[in-house]
Formats: structure tokens, sequence, C-alpha cells
């Protein structure tokens, strides 16, 4: 499994970007969601985003974001990719990847069977998708939860028309079965690399990864 790809994300200091890399990371995400213990500033992302090694892939995290709102945020941090993890519809979607010449990564939350439908609609219009679980009751946070979903219900279906990464509860102990039964060629995590609330661990990260060799 050591071709699967990894995305940390929420990340919110210089060192988390250092650890990010030396696990082989092949993104790094940014979260802009102010009710997110890891939302950063536009000032925050700009010096980590600079701080990243050329080959890893800088995605910005954003939640039904305005265009005032995205064009701060592109005009002012180096980035490789948007990342939209709200209730976008696939107009703006489509209307986001045009605006701003970036490509664009729509999060589709899944629970059950009827919830896939959305990943081919959405593919026509995103360059890439990740797919989540769907947010606990009382959560205001669409990711990050550290929850799960059936992966038996992506059992199968790896070939959609863009590439795709799974998320959703990942952990180092369960991700080498989620990558066998959903066949996820990319992985993201976020909560389960972390010692406390937007704080990542090195520690994790490289275990993680290390997860994904064996």
């Amino acid at each position: 499994m050591a071709d699967v790809s990894i995305k940390f994300c929420g990340l919110s200091r210089r060192e988390d970007v250092a650890a990010a890399a030396a696990a082989g990371a092949r993104y790094v995400g940014f979260v802009f969601f102010p009710k997110s213990p890891r939302n950063v500033s536009v000032a925050q992302a700009r010096a980590l985003a600079l701080e990243v090694p050329v080959g890893i892939a800088k995605v910005a995290l954003v939640v039904n974001a305005d265009d005032a709102t995205l064009d701060e945020i592109v005009g002012q941090v180096p980035l490789d990719m948007l990342q939209l993890h709200g209730s976008e519809t696939p107009e703006r979607v489509a209307e986001i990847r045009a605006r701003y010449g970036l490509p664009v990564m729509k999060a589709i939350a899944v629970a059950e069977a009827g919830d896939l439908a959305a990943i081919d609609t959405y593919a026509e219009v995103a360059d890439q998708l990740l797919i989540d679980a769907k947010k606990p009751k009382g959560s205001d946070l669409p990711g990050g939860n550290g929850v799960t979903f059936d992966w038996t219900l992506l059992a199968g279906r790896k070939y959609w028309t863009v590439p795709w990464i799974l998320a959703g509860g990942l952990t180092q102990g369960n991700v080498a079965e989620a990558v066998r039964v959903t066949g996820a060629r990319q992985v993201d995590l976020s909560s389960a690399i972390e010692s406390a609330p937007g704080v990542k661990d090195a520690a994790k990260m490289m275990a993680f990864a290390g997860a994904l060799e064996g």
C-alpha cells in the first residue's frame, strides 16, 4: 500500500508542515472555517504555505465561502487546490473552478447508498472528490469529526471519472482495512493525528504513514 497518497488536513503550525512532509504527505490542508479548532487566518496560511516543500500540494479547505473570502485567500496564499467542504452546488463548484483557475476538490458526505449519486454529479464539475462521513448530529463541523461510514458502500466503485480521496475517521489502526475494502488510492485525515484539537502530533503522522506501508 505504499503507493497510497496521504492528505494531512488542518495544519496550523510550522512544525506540523515539517512533520507532514517528513511523513511523506502528498497534500497538506489549511482550514478556513472559524468554527473549527483548526481554523487559520489568511496570514497564518500564507506563512505556512511558504514552508511547504515543492511537490506537496497546498489545499485550502473552505465551507460555503463567498467570492470575497475566496478572493482574499487565493490572492494571498500560494495554493494548488481549493477544497469545498460545504453545501456548494455543482454550479457553484464550476463557477469557483472557472473564476480562480485552480483545481477544485469537492467533499461528498456519505452515510448510505443513496448518498453516492452525488459523486457522479460532482465528478462532472470537480477535479477531485473527497468522500467523507456525514457529520454527527449536533456537530458544527462538516469534517474532522473522527467518524467513519460503511466502507462497503464504496467496494467495487473505485473507478470514477476523477480521482477521489477517502476520509472520515481514518486512523493508524483502520486505514489498511479501509483501503482494502474501498480500493482508495488516496486518504485524508485530521483529528486522528492530533494530540489535542487542532494540534498535530508528528509521531502520529509518521505512524499513520507507516500503517500504509505494510
